[in-house]
C-alpha cells in the first residue's frame, strides 16, 4: 500500500487519512468523495515559504499554482498563510476573489488573454499580468492606458529547456506554445517592445520548463539562462529585471517507487547557484518566484469509490469497476499517469488481485490505472486512490452527464464539507 505519513491502518482495518476512517467518510458524505487534509496543504504552503524566505531572501515568496486545484477554500487557505497565487483564467480570479483573495498578491497567467481578461484583471486590481506575447503586450498597453494605470508586467520566456518530463508536461523547449524564446531572438524583442509602450511597467521576467521534475538541476540550468539573459537585456537595454518567475513544476510521490523529494534542500540548492551566477555576472540579486502547485496539494487528496461489478475475463484481465473514473480523474485517460489504491475497508489485507480499475462511463479509456495490485473485491467495497489532490476535481468535467463529487476537508477539528456534490439539477440549469 501506499506509504505516507498521512496514511495509515485502523484496528478495524480501514485505511486511515489524515486521522479519519475513510470507510466512514464514504457513509456519511457518499461517493464518489475527493478527500482533502488540510494540514498537509499548510504545512507545505509553510515549507515553502520558510525556504524561500532563508534561502533567496529579498522578499521572495511561492505562488500557489491555482490550476492544480480552483475552489474558494483554497485561496482562503492561501491568505492564511501568506502565499501569493498564480492564476490562468478570469474564472480562476474570480473565484479567488469571491474567496477575499487580495488580488494584488496574483499573478494573471495564460498565452492568450482575451480583451475580456485583461479588462477584467485591472478593473480588479490584478498585481501582474505574466505576458505571453506582443500581441498581448499591445492590448494590455492600450486597456491600461484607457483605465489610467500603469500595469505591471512580467514577460514569459522560453529558456530552451529539456528537463526529461512527459512531452505534454513540458513547456520549457523553444518550441512551445508558451513564451518568447531566447535562442530565436524573440525574447530580445518582447522585451524590448515592452520597453517602449506606455502604461506598462516591466518588472521582470518568467519561466516554466515543465511537470514531476524530481531533481533541482534542471531548475538551476534554466535559472542559469534566465540571470544571463537578464544581463544581456541589462547591457543592450540599461534595463535590470527586479524579478524572476522560475515557475512551478517540482514532482511528488504518486507511487512508492517515486522518489521522496525535500523541497527546502531543493530550493537551497537552486539559491546557491543563483547567488553565484548574480555576482558572475554583476547584476543585483532579484526576487525570486515559484509556482508549486501539485506539490502543495497533490499527496494531500485521495478520493473515494464505491465498487459496482468485478468482471474476470479468463486470460486476459480482471476489471473493477467504480461509480467515478475519468469526469473526475481524467489523468489516466490523457497522460497514463500512475497512481496506486487500496481497498478502504480491507486495507490491512495483502493486495493480492491484479486487476484494472475501470470508470462507468460509457468510454473504453474511461479507466484509473492498469495492472493494479488491490485485495479482491466485492459490490459496495470502498476503494481509495491515493495522491489525487491535484488536477483532478480542477480538471474534472460532465462527461455522460455525471455530477462531479463532493470535496471533504479534514482538519485537527474532524471533517467539514469544502464543495458539495453536484446535483442533477445542476446539470441543467444552464439548458435553455
Amino acid at each position: 500500500m501506499y506509504t505516507s505519513s498521512n496514511v495509515s491502518v485502523n484496528e478495524k482495518g480501514h485505511l486511515v487519512f489524515a486521522g479519519m476512517d475513510t470507510v466512514e467518510l464514504a457513509k456519511e458524505y457518499g461517493t464518489p468523495l475527493y478527500v482533502m487534509d488540510e494540514e498537509r496543504i499548510r504545512e507545505r504552503c509553510r515549507i515553502y515559504k520558510k525556504a524561500m524566505d532563508e534561502h533567496f531572501g529579498n522578499g521572495s515568496i511561492p505562488l500557489f499554482a491555482s490550476k492544480a486545484l480552483s475552489l474558494k477554500r483554497i485561496y482562503e487557505i492561501m491568505t492564511e498563510e501568506g502565499m501569493g497565487i498564480d492564476i490562468v483564467s478570469s474564472g480562476e480570479m474570480h473565484t479567488a476573489k469571491k474567496a477575499g483573495f487580495d488580488l494584488s498578491k496574483a499573478y494573471f497567467h495564460g498565452n492568450n488573454k482575451t480583451d475580456f481578461d485583461i479588462k477584467y484583471g485591472i478593473e480588479n486590481n490584478i498585481g501582474y499580468f505574466v505576458c505571453d506575447n506582443a500581441d498581448e503586450l499591445r492590448a494590455i498597453s492600450l486597456i491600461a492606458g484607457e483605465h489610467r494605470i500603469t500595469q505591471k508586467i512580467l514577460l514569459r520566456i522560453t529558456p530552451g529547456i529539456d528537463p526529461h518530463t512527459l512531452e505534454a508536461i513540458n513547456t520549457g523547449k523553444v518550441d512551445s506554445k508558451f513564451g518568447a524564446a531566447i535562442e530565436t531572438g524573440q525574447a530580445d524583442s518582447l522585451t524590448a517592445l515592452a520597453l517602449s509602450l506606455d502604461n506598462i511597467e516591466l518588472c521582470g521576467f518568467h519561466c516554466h520548463i515543465g511537470s514531476q521534475i524530481f531533481e533541482y538541476e534542471p531548475f538551476v540550468d534554466a535559472a542559469t539562462i534566465m540571470l544571463s539573459f537578464i544581463a544581456d537585456m541589462k547591457a543592450k537595454y540599461s534595463f535590470e529585471a527586479k524579478e524572476l518567475n522560475l515557475g512551478g513544476g517540482m514532482g511528488v510521490k504518486y507511487t512508492d517507487s517515486d522518489p521522496e523529494i525535500c523541497y527546502s534542500s531543493n530550493l537551497n540548492g537552486i539559491a546557491t547557484l543563483i547567488k553565484k551566477k548574480c555576482n558572475d555576472l554583476g547584476i543585483n540579486m532579484p526576487k525570486i518566484l515559484m509556482e508549486p502547485g501539485r506539490s502543495i496539494v497533490a499527496d494531500a487528496g485521495i478520493t473515494l469509490y464505491t465498487v459496482g461489478g468485478v468482471k474476470e475475463i479468463p486470460g486476459f484481465r480482471n476489471y473493477v469497476s467504480i461509480d467515478g473514473g475519468m469526469p473526475d480523474n481524467p489523468r489516466y485517460a490523457l497522460y497514463q499517469s500512475t497512481y496506486e489504491a487500496v481497498i478502504a475497508n480491507k486495507a490491512n489485507l495483502t493486495p493480492d488481485y491484479k486487476c484494472t480499475l475501470a470508470g462507468r462511463c460509457c468510454e473504453s479509456g474511461d479507466l484509473i490505472g492498469e495492472g493494479m495490485m488491490l485485495t479482491k473485491p466485492v459490490r459496495g467495497d470502498i476503494a481509495a486512490v491515493f495522491v489525487t489532490g491535484a488536477y483532478n476535481y480542477s480538471m474534472a468535467s460532465n462527461y455522460n452527464r455525471i455530477p462531479r463529487p463532493a470535496m471533504v476537508m479534514i482538519n485537527k477539528n474532524g471533517s467539514y464539507l469544502a464543495l458539495r456534490r453536484e446535483s442533477f439539477e445542476d446539470l441543467c440549469k444552464n439548458d435553455i
